[in-house]
């Protein structure tokens, strides 16, 4: 299960970062959500098959590991351009940890967002970002549109 609240934001957070990592992501469906991505963090990567169920805050989630080959086959039966994610993350006092990405940097439609994931649906609701409050002014969670995938249907397709 996958729960997480969503942000739109301007730009990276003036916080100490954890980890920088590149992604590469593209949608085989967009309903149900299967998605491939790739993520490389230094001189390791990752290959992911993502499927998610219906749902905004909270969501069934299955990844699945793929091998470099399995990906790149993937990629080709994707057949468009894939998403481009830059991301960083940033310990916050609470032991959660703020991910946000800059998506399709130099592009049009660049843009940058940030996520919380949670343990529960009640801890989720009832986070405050505290003195992120002002970076974090612009939440998304719920609004139709703000996913990866609408933003890859209104891109790719």
């Amino acid at each position: 299960m996958e729960i997480e609240r969503k942000w739109l934001t301007d730009g990276w957070p003036t916080l100490p970062e954890t980890a920088r990592i590149e992604m590469r992501q593209g949608y085989l469906s967009l309903g149900p959500t299967v998605r491939i991505r790739s993520e490389r963090c230094g001189e390791h990567t990752d290959y992911v098959l993502c499927i998610k169920g219906a749902g905004t805050l909270a969501r069934e989630e299955i990844e699945l590991p793929l091998t470099a080959e399995q990906f790149a086959r993937l990629e080709k039966v994707v057949g468009r351009p894939l998403i481009e994610k830059q991301q960083r993350r940033y310990a916050l006092p609470d032991g959660l940890v703020l991910e946000v990405n800059r998506v399709d940097a130099g592009q049009p439609g660049e843009f940058f967002y940030a996520e919380v994931e949670f343990s529960s649906v009640q801890q989720a609701l009832l986070w405050e970002p505290g003195e992120l409050a002002g970076y974090l002014a612009n939440e998304v969670t719920s609004t139709p549109g703000q996913s990866m995938g609408e933003y890859w249907r209104r891109t790719r397709l």
